[in-house]
Parts: structure tokens; sequence; C-alpha cells
């Protein structure tokens, strides 16, 4: 046999065995922390809960989060049951209207970074719906099971105690 046919034989064989997709599968793993960071995630849920013990972000929430190549971030959460507006213009909102959207809505955007070592990352807001974060940062531990990304909040902007926040890879 040539050499030729000794290695197509043995790549044959190789993909038969599986042992060339598990070695593939094997350098996915190996995929930094940030490297596993970076895309597009959807909001799937939250255990953030109001002061009088309610969901933060009622019952059907809808948010994404986006962290690029480069450790820039976006981030936005609303509350799926807020109330439009009658005057259909956001600057002629009633107190009412204008408290909900407020409250019933979390942005923000900035910069991260990844500590690996530590399983967290730290964003730094550069801009926010709530004015308090900007020009701080927070560090937040994070895992991977799949699609799914889980982070921990360690200060929810309503307050309480830390929060597990849930997201989803989008497709």
């Amino acid at each position: 046999m040539n050499r030729r046919m000794a290695l197509a034989v043995t790549i044959t064989a190789l993909l038969g065995s599986g042992l060339v997709l598990g070695a593939s599968d094997t350098f996915a793993q190996q995929k930094s922390l940030k490297q596993q960071l970076v895309g597009t995630w959807t909001f799937v849920s939250s255990t953030t809960k109001l002061p009088d013990g309610s969901p933060a972000w009622g019952s059907n929430p809808k948010g994404l989060v986006i962290f690029t190549e480069n450790g820039r971030y976006s981030s936005q959460i609303m509350r799926s049951d807020r109330p439009k507006f009658a005057s259909n213009n956001r600057a002629q909102g009633t107190p009412e209207e204008n408290k909900a959207a407020v409250q019933g809505a979390i942005s923000s955007f900035g910069t991260y970074s990844v500590n690996e070592a530590n399983k967290t990352y730290t964003i730094r807001f550069e801009g926010s719906s709530y004015p308090n974060l900007e020009g701080t940062e927070q560090t937040r531990p994070f895992t991977f099971t799949g699609d799914e990304l889980r982070v921990t909040n360690p200060s929810p902007s309503v307050g309480g105690a830390p929060s597990q926040v849930v997201y989803k890879r989008a497709k």
C-alpha cells in the first residue's frame, strides 16, 4: 500500500470513529471565557425582586445583551407590560406613564473585561438609563451551560439581594 492510500485509510478510520470530531469538540471547549462570552444573548429570566417581593421584570420580560470582541457591551431589559403613552409622544408622557417607563426598563452600555481565573467579567458603565451607574463598575460571576449564560448581578439597581440573570445565545 502506498503512502497516499495509507493516509486515506487512516483519515477515513478516524472520521468513522469520531476521533477527529472529538478533537474538534475539544478545541471548541478550549475557547477562553471571553471568546465564549462574545456575541448576542437574549434575556430569559431574572430572580430580581422589587421591594414588595414581586418580579422586577414582570411575567414576560424582553432583553438583550451584546458583548463585542473589542471589549464593548450593550444591555437592555424591560417589562413587556409597560403602558403605551396616550399622547404617542415620548416627551409628553404623564407622570404615571413616565414612572412606568423608567421603572420598567434598564439599559446600559460601556466596556467590559473578563477575569478568566475568577470566571467573572467587570463592566464599566459609560451610560445607563439609571444615571447613578454611570462612571461605576461592577464585577459579575458567570457560567455557561450549552447556549445558556448565567450571570450574578451583585447589586441590582432596584436594591435587594444579588440576583441571577439567565440569557440564551441568540441564533
